[in-house]
């Protein structure tokens, strides 16, 4: 079976824009910008033989404000610049739909583990908030929250608390199941799966 880490998106891969304590996904392409640090960081996961999976909540297109063609540009122009991304999974549903794969349900980390052979307690969750952490841990993964400080709910319970991703990719490299062997990769992305319940 093959390791994963899941990463969310906004905060861990690129950056958000923070008004009033709360982050923000950027609007499209144009507004994209990777989170310093993320590249060779990613690099070494993927060296490790971790698949890297964005799980993702985009609820701005339940809402009105963003289309599901945006996102997907987001999703093509990350894969374009952090090609070790092989699979971006995607929630397009708000609260009240009360869909199974928007975090923090695990119904994302599940879907990919069924579809891609992943063990999932030899797998990760890389999170800023505290849906990923709860996502994380429901699926059975260990998880990792890095702490930007947002003025809001704040998980329980997270294996590791971190200020950066370098931090959190260093402490799940020097994880005991990190030296387990696992299954090649491809480098290629693969699925862009989205929840459509």
């Amino acid at each position: 079976m093959n390791r994963a880490v899941f990463l969310d998106r906004d905060g861990v891969v690129n950056r958000v824009v923070v008004r009033d304590g709360k982050p923000y996904p950027p609007s499209g392409p144009d507004e994209l910008e990777i989170t310093p640090g993320v590249g060779p960081a990613l690099q070494r996961l993927a060296d490790a033989g971790f698949r890297l999976i964005v799980v993702t909540n985009q609820p701005d297109v339940a809402r009105g404000t963003q289309t599901r063609g945006g996102v997907e540009a987001i999703h093509a122009e990350l894969h374009r610049r952090l090609p070790m991304i092989t699979d971006f999974r995607c929630c397009f549903h708000d609260d009240v739909d009360r869909c199974p794969c928007r975090k923090p349900a695990p119904g994302l980390l599940l879907e990919a583990a069924r579809d891609l052979d992943i063990d999932l307690k030899k797998s990760y969750m890389i999170g800023d908030r505290w849906r990923d952490v709860e996502a994380g841990g429901a699926a059975g993964c260990r998880t990792v929250f890095i702490d930007y400080g947002y003025r809001e709910r704040q998980p329980e319970n997270p294996d590791k608390v971190v200020q950066t991703i370098e931090e959190a990719v260093e402490w799940i490299l020097g994880e005991p199941s990190s030296a387990d062997g696992t299954a090649g990769h491809e480098k290629a992305m693969g699925h862009r799966s989205t929840c459509e319940q």
